[in-house]
């Protein structure tokens, strides 16, 4: 079992930068792999990056070159730097832990809010 809990989100002019943080109940070490989704009104959720136990990441398309995902297992950490924030980026952020290729785990999201 695996509890993650978000921070950072907030409200944000076009063009700034939040950094978010999930804090994980157990060692991320073992996890293999890592994500975070967001999920705006009315949209279906997306995955917007992952990072697996290589240190290796994805992202969306859309956000690509904006944010970074990263890792400190030390710290039971994992975190999403977003620069160059858009409108469009504004939804709930989940951090997520994936097990037998299914995103299992969930945490309770955190808001972030871009105003154009």
């Amino acid at each position: 079992q695996v509890q993650l809990a978000e921070s950072g989100g907030g409200l944000v002019q076009a063009g700034g930068s939040l950094r978010l943080s999930c804090a994980a109940s157990g060692s991320i070490g073992s996890i293999n792999v890592v994500g975070w989704h967001r999920q705006a009104p009315g949209k279906q959720r997306e995955l917007v990056a992952s990072i697996d136990s290589g240190d290796n990441t994805d992202y969306a398309d859309s956000v690509k070159g904006r944010f970074t995902i990263s890792r400190d297992n030390a710290k039971n950490t994992v975190y999403l730097q977003m620069n160059n924030l858009k409108p469009e980026d504004t939804a709930v952020y989940y951090c997520t832990v994936a097990d037998q290729a299914i995103w299992r785990y969930w945490g309770q999201g955190t808001q972030v809010t871009v105003s154009s």
